[in-house]
């Protein structure tokens, strides 16, 4: 079975790619024949031990993927050889076959893609958590999304517009927003172009925007902070752009709370609220709301360039890999 593997910590030209040993289930486990497999930005932090998990060495990144059961454990119930899956796995689904804890399978309905479900439980999940559970996002709400054409932001910009919100696109250039644009953005802001503080004041006459949407963080956090509306709701999602130092007085002076979105947690802590987000994302890729964008699909042999176009922040949307 080939695997990519980290061997030891560093960037993604560090990794390689061995044949291992065939895996076997053991009691509630599945085996799972991976049709593709999903990366995200933190892969790029857990292979140099950068991440807030560090599994042991050697492991495969990949946190999700989607495949066929192969082989059942023993006193697995539910599932049959052939079944098509999701399998949220943490890291390790760069490889041709894995195995998965029964209760972390979900299953993909007729209508949605193999590439469709790969990269939807992470990203899709994150988002769906911090827009419904953490910020109670309503219908005709502003919704500001920092670093919209990424994997995770191009997530926001969709769920936003389905759950009925007013969505503000911001990227840093104009293709970028052009994407973002086609998935459903109701305006545009290029802060490599305008000031972000100034642009979404502009864009909501001068109000504020109801809940910001950052996985970028760094020098995009406090102007995004100072434009929020009284009362709003600031999403905490990711630090592709590097960790803020957020001056405390704005929170007193906007009135607007600061959220966490650790879906990871939420995901072990409320399994059920999970479940039922998941099933929403599902039913809106098969009725064709949610589009589950996929800017590339790589094959395995080339999970390095992969990450590498994620480092580097010039991925439109999901990134795969096939064995």
């Amino acid at each position: 079975m080939k695997a990519v593997l980290a061997k030891a910590l560093g960037g993604p030209e560090t990794l390689v790619v061995e044949n291992l040993p065939e895996p076997r289930p053991g009691p509630g486990e599945v085996l799972v024949q991976v049709r593709a497999a999903a990366l995200n930005f933190f892969d790029t932090l857990i292979i140099q031990g950068r991440y807030q998990y560090k599994p042991d060495l050697p492991f495969s990144p990949g946190g999700e993927c989607s495949g066929v059961v192969a082989a059942l454990g023993k006193g697995v119930s539910g599932w049959a050889e052939g079944d098509r899956v999701i399998a949220h796995l943490g890291w390790g689904a760069c490889r041709e076959r894995v195995v998965a804890k029964a209760e972390r399978l979900v299953r993909i309905p007729a209508g949605v893609s193999d590439e469709q479900a790969a990269g939807l439980t992470i990203t899709y999940g994150t988002s769906l958590h911090g827009l419904k559970n953490r910020a109670c996002l309503k219908a005709g709400e502003t919704l500001a999304v920092l670093g919209a054409a990424g994997g995770a932001g191009l997530s926001a910009v969709e769920l936003g517009r389905i759950m009925g919100a007013r969505v503000i696109a911001c990227a840093s250039s104009p293709d970028k927003l052009d994407l973002a644009r086609r998935h459903g953005a109701d305006l545009t802001l290029d802060y490599a172009a305008e000031d972000l503080k100034a642009g979404l004041k502009r864009l909501t006459e001068g109000r504020g925007v109801d809940v910001v949407y950052d996985a970028v963080g760094g020098d995009l956090a406090e102007p995004a902070l100072r434009a929020i509306a009284w009362e709003g709701r600031y999403l905490v999602v990711g630090f592709a752009g590097g960790i803020p130092k957020i001056p405390l007085n704005l929170l007193l002076l906007k009135g607007c709370d600061m959220q966490g979105v650790f879906w990871g947690a939420f995901v072990e802590r409320d399994p059920a609220a999970h479940a039922a987000n998941m099933a929403d994302l599902l039913a809106w890729v098969a009725e064709g709301r949610l589009s589950a964008h996929v800017d590339a699909v790589y094959p395995l042999e080339q999970t390095p360039e992969a990450l590498g176009v994620i480092a580097r922040r010039e991925a439109r949307g999901k990134i795969l890999v096939r064995p």
